[in-house]
């Protein structure tokens, strides 16, 4: 429990509550060299009990609901992107030009799913656009690997070279990055938030903690989308907003927006439209790098002068500080540089986590930071920010968590936490949430529509 334990205080819990946490602890969930396993349930563990804290608060509960964390519904939810099945096709989880490459002296890992940063990468190559795979590793082969990080970076593209730990250790993003909580949380202003009404507790209808929260959604691939598809399975009214340019990835869209409305706005044109919305929001959501939304007044500090009361969480892949700050990241580029594509590779050879663990961990911690914000907003009605990066949370996987015991049950796959159901975008295979606590939901309200298909307003 000592994970739970450290996951629930990182989001401001009172360590009390941890006693309300029962787990089901199953051999084979999450295999890896590191303690993949603990670090999953340790943070849907801080999601479901900050879920059931409020909900207790808002249906003027005399105690918290039971919370309960089962590694066969976690292990499931953490390969959702894998689990998940459109008309029974299998998603593509990466481009060809996305993987490991062999370079003059060592391995880089590349990024290319999206067609931009398949250019970019290209570009920095001298490769034209129609290039192979083999053109891509002949040119690596002749190149250093930081050599091709610096050279990919300075395009716009994404390439990061392996790293051992202890190379990781030393490196400037490292130091600015252990400084910090895994958490990061603040006030923002003395304002007066809006008054969330109370939830009436009615048997046979689940308890929805986040009832009534709107929460605008700007986030991408992968943590944010977890987070905020979380909180709209405990009853947040949540609005995704894309730039019409920057089409999510199909079948990611398919994961990661169930229970979410999905709408484009461009906020160099229709700043008007954003300003209404966010007159009435609850919460901000961004996933974008550090900075890179300031333009649009779009700083936890511009927000929240705009809109006294507000909650403003943020996620990144390399965190707010340190020389990488700035850097386009995605958990598989995080695993690479952090080291843990060398610990968990064969002797010689990178290797890669058993899910995308970073984004998923961060996005249920990023979920629970919200959810504990607007416990303690519900208290003094002060706005707060919450700040969470991928390279935090590996900090965390490498240096902080101790394995624990197998358990005496096994993991026998995933289909005990499979959903299936209709959708506008064909007949969905899914995995459920694994946030549970007596009374809560158990499934999303309605599966995603087509992206961009909603306008952008409230219900």
């Amino acid at each position: 429990m000592t994970e739970i334990k450290f996951a629930w205080e990182a989001v401001g819990g009172d360590p009390a509550l941890v006693s309300r946490v029962s787990t089901v602890v199953r051999r084979g969930a999450l295999e890896a060299r590191l303690p993949v396993r603990e670090l999953a349930r340790g943070c849907v563990a801080a999601c479901a009990l900050a879920a059931a804290e409020l909900g207790a608060l808002r249906a003027g509960l005399a105690e918290v609901p039971e919370v309960r964390v089962d590694d066969g519904a976690v292990a499931t939810a953490f390969r959702s992107e894998r689990e998940l099945l459109v008309d029974k096709r299998a998603p593509v989880s990466f481009a060809p030009l996305s993987r490991f490459w062999r370079t003059a002296d060592g391995w880089v890992r590349t990024h290319a799913n999206y067609p931009h940063h398949r250019a970019r990468l290209l570009s920095a190559l001298g490769l034209p656009e129609d290039a192979t795979a083999d053109h891509v590793a002949g040119r690596l082969g002749e190149r250093s690997a930081l050599a091709v990080e610096d050279s990919v970076h300075d395009a716009g593209g994404l390439a990061v070279a392996l790293r051992s730990p202890e190379e990781w250790a030393g490196h400037g993003q490292y130091a600015a990055l252990v400084e910090r909580p895994l958490v990061e949380r603040g006030r923002l202003d003395a304002g007066h938030a809006r008054v969330l009404a109370p939830v009436e507790r009615v048997e046979g209808i689940p308890l929805l903690p986040a009832s009534g929260v709107r929460v605008l959604d700007l986030t991408r691939v992968l943590a944010g989308p977890v987070a905020t598809r979380t909180l709209a399975v405990l009853g947040a009214d949540v609005l995704r907003l894309d730039a019409p340019w920057l089409p999510e990835l199909p079948d990611q869209h398919a994961d990661t927006d169930f229970g979410k409305k999905s709408a484009t706005l461009d906020l160099t044109t229709d700043a008007k439209t954003f300003e209404e919305l966010l007159s009435s929001a609850d919460v901000v959501v961004t996933g974008y790098r550090p900075g890179a939304l300031d333009r649009f007044g779009l700083s936890p500090e511009a927000l929240a002068e705009r809109r006294p009361g507000l909650v403003v969480a943020q996620v990144s892949a390399w965190g707010a500080y340190g020389p990488w700050a700035g850097r386009r990241g995605f958990d598989s580029l995080v695993q690479v540089a952090s080291g843990i594509a060398a610990i968990e590779g064969p002797a010689g050879q990178p290797g890669a986590l058993p899910a995308q663990a970073l984004d998923h961990g961060t996005g249920y911690l990023l979920a629970a930071a919200v959810l504990r914000a607007l416990t303690e907003r519900s208290y003094d009605g002060e706005g707060r920010f919450v700040r969470l990066a991928l390279a935090r949370t590996a900090a965390w996987l490498t240096d902080g968590i101790q394995g624990g015991p197998e358990g005496e049950v096994p993991y026998e796959g995933a289909d005990a936490w499979l959903g299936e159901r209709h959708s506008p975008i064909g007949r969905l295979r899914y995995a459920l949430p694994p946030v549970s606590f007596a009374g809560g939901p158990v499934d999303w309200a309605r599966p995603p529509a087509p992206w961009g298909a909603d306008a952008p307003q409230w219900e």
